[in-house]
């Protein structure tokens, strides 16, 4: 019960404890922070480590990415000023932060015989510089910020580095979901809806608790006007339509859907005057498909030409469920399937035209396929790949983030990076490339670069989809296909939840593929 009348934060705390201490300068016995529970100050007869010299710092490191922000416990009879540093990487902490969207930079003054709380972003690792007094540091913790979720949703498989990839990928998007469904909880932690597209995906396979995907749906969409697009990118509002549709798909839910129903309308008539008579996509306001594919207008175009056919697609299946005719609707859709552009060697926008029915890309999607590769565009670009292939990809694309250190996945990545680069939890080394502070492009150069963003979170819903075999075929998950692959894998096990109980699915090589469906739910081409 709200004892204010305000709103109740769904979200809950917990304290984590300093996992490691990377360096030091000033202080004796900083290990004395590692696993020190303690929360409350106490001035009585309870260790603290006293810090005297100005210029002295601690490096803490508390295991894995965390949202939140540190409490830090001062037993001194003065009041201290120190200097606070947060980072996704030990580089971060060592440099001068990027200030937007959250500071991760900033001077604090601790109280006499208490406590100080602060920070509002993702971190890893934390710096605290003396700056003024004497500090008797009793314990520096995280306040760890996030919705208490069940994984219904579970992946294992005889592959340890897929369960990691599975299971960081899982967590990056976990993180992501705090008020709304952020891009990232460093940067920008706002509401873009085409980064929630592979967001909603994996939420989707996870969690039986789906409310933020409306509440962060009906976000932007309240604040977009017709005939306004999306953050002004054409492309956003396409990928609303197929927000919807994945989740229509998934949940069922009807009531839902039919409060989106003008909103819908009025869109796909702005839309139906972005389609001309040869085909083409003619989107107006900014054409956004991906970063790598940025100054690429053509491989921008073969993008957007599939990505509006799938969401037409899409659209058409919500009108039917609706009652709402459809019919000037096919017309766009048989229009935009006349039109074919090129794609170059741009795996985004070939993976698109796959996965529209477009064009067959595979040539393009097969070869060299760890290059060329988005976190953005990770699910999709797998989608289009062939299990083997897609495999080879998480393993050595995915794989080389967390041989680095990664324990969430990153706003873009390239393998080019990791030649001759330091670990991002490892003090920068001279002679090495800085994986976070060296490279990044467009928005995210250097240390503005997030290091945990939701719409990497790609490959949780892929090892669903592709290895266990399960896609949703009627809304409400009332028909499931199952179609599991292990490729190269001695076993696979895992649940996808539904609205009416989680699946199910053991697969061993040479046995019959298991799978227990719940009461209400329809299994389809059971593989036997």
């Amino acid at each position: 019960m709200a004892m204010y009348g305000g709103v109740m934060d769904p979200r809950v705390r917990e304290y984590v404890s300093v996992q490691r201490v990377i360096c030091s300068q000033g202080v004796e016995q900083p290990e004395l922070l590692v696993g020190n529970q303690a929360t409350q100050c106490c001035i009585w007869n309870t260790p603290a480590l006293p810090i005297s010299t100005a210029g002295s710092y601690l490096v803490l490191d508390f295991g894995r990415e965390l949202h939140g922000g540190v409490k830090i416990i001062s037993q001194g009879r003065e009041i201290v000023r120190i200097r606070l540093r947060f980072g996704e990487s030990v580089s971060e902490v060592m440099a001068e932060p990027n200030q937007d969207h959250s500071i991760h930079d900033t001077e604090l003054i601790l109280p006499k015989m208490g406590a100080q709380e602060y920070g509002n972003t993702a971190f890893r690792f934390v710096r605290v510089d003396l700056l003024e007094g004497t500090l008797l540091l009793q314990n520096i913790q995280a306040v760890a910020l996030y919705h208490d979720l069940e994984y219904v949703g579970q992946f294992e498989c005889s592959d340890e580095r897929l369960n990691q990839v599975w299971q960081t990928a899982a967590y990056t998007v976990h993180l992501s979901m705090q008020d709304y469904i952020y891009d990232g909880v460093k940067r920008d932690r706002l509401v873009w809806m085409g980064d929630l597209n592979p967001e909603v995906r994996a939420i989707l396979t996870l969690f039986s608790d789906l409310s933020l995907i409306p509440k962060s749906l009906d976000y932007v969409r309240d604040h977009t006007p017709l005939p306004q697009f999306m953050h002004g990118f054409s492309s956003y509002s396409l990928w609303w339509i197929q927000n919807q549709y994945d989740y229509f798909l998934h949940s069922g839910d009807l009531a839902y859907l039919k409060q989106q129903r003008e909103y819908l309308l009025g869109l796909l008539k702005v839309f139906a005057g972005c389609v001309a008579e040869d085909g083409s996509e003619k989107l107006t306001g900014a054409r956004f498909l991906d970063w790598p594919s940025h100054g690429d207008p053509a491989a921008i175009h073969a993008g957007l030409q599939a990505l509006m056919l799938m969401a037409m697609c899409s659209a058409e299946k919500l009108l039917q469920a609706l009652d709402e005719d459809s019919t000037a609707l096919r017309e766009i859709i048989a229009r935009l399937r006349r039109h074919v552009p090129d794609c170059g060697q741009n795996k985004p926008a070939a993976a698109l035209q796959m996965l529209s029915g477009l064009a067959d890309r595979s040539a393009v999607m097969e070869e060299n396929p760890c290059a060329g590769n988005s976190t953005f565009m990770g699910f999709y670009t797998l989608s289009a790949q062939k299990n083997a292939t897609a495999l080879q990809v998480l393993r050595t694309y995915w794989g080389a983030m967390l041989d680095h250190g990664a324990t969430t996945f990153w706003e873009d990545f390239d393998l080019d990076w990791v030649e001759n680069a330091s670990r991002i939890d490892e003090l920068p080394q001279p002679g090495k490339a800085d994986l976070h502070a060296d490279f990044g492009k467009h928005c995210y150069k250097g240390l503005r670069h997030s290091l945990c963003h939701g719409w990497a979170s790609g490959p949780a819903a892929w090892l669903m989809h592709r290895v266990l075999g399960l896609s949703v075929l009627e809304p409400g998950c009332r028909r499931v296909a199952f179609a599991p692959d292990l490729v190269d894998l001695d076993y696979a096990k895992g649940r996808f939840p539904t609205p009416l109980g989680p699946i199910e699915v053991t697969l061993e090589r040479d046995r019959p593929s298991v799978i227990h469906a719940p009461a209400g739910v329809a299994i389809a081409d059971v593989d036997a």
